[in-house]
């Protein structure tokens, strides 16, 4: 389980993936807020899904989950996001493009759902960290 970020009321951790690319799409993200887990959830998406779309897919679930949860009380909370995908930390940072068409929409959907959250810190962690943590 992901351990809190100092500062933050929610911890998310997202990873997506295909078997192929594009293939059978899939992912897995976590939820932690100081008292432990909230939520773990482990996601399937179908065929011709590539790996960028999976990882998009898979945070839109998170954030989704997150702001249902909290209701009102979204706008309130402080949030850190990590993920091993450099491609969508650094594209919601607006750091990267978002080039690739099919990713656009995706995008917008989460810079959408982090404007229902108060403070929001998004960074990139390495590929180890996601696997100790969601198991893929």
């Amino acid at each position: 389980m992901a351990k809190p970020i100092a500062g933050a009321n929610y911890t998310i951790v997202f990873d997506g993936g295909a078997i192929g690319n594009p293939g059978r799409g899939y992912g897995s993200y976590q939820i932690v807020d100081r008292d432990g887990l909230v939520a773990r959830e482990r996601l399937e998406y179908g065929s011709q899904i590539t790996n960028n779309q999976a990882e998009y897919r898979t945070l839109i679930a998170a954030l989704e989950d997150l702001r249902d949860r909290l209701g009102r009380d979204a706008k309130e909370a402080t949030i850190a996001i990590r993920g091993d995908s450099q491609l969508v930390i650094n594209q919601v940072l607006g750091r990267w493009k978002v080039n690739n068409i099919g990713l656009r929409p995706l995008h917008g959907q989460i810079l959408e759902l982090l404007a229902g959250f108060g403070n929001v810190d998004l960074s990139w962690h390495g590929r180890a960290a996601s696997v100790r943590l969601l198991g893929h």
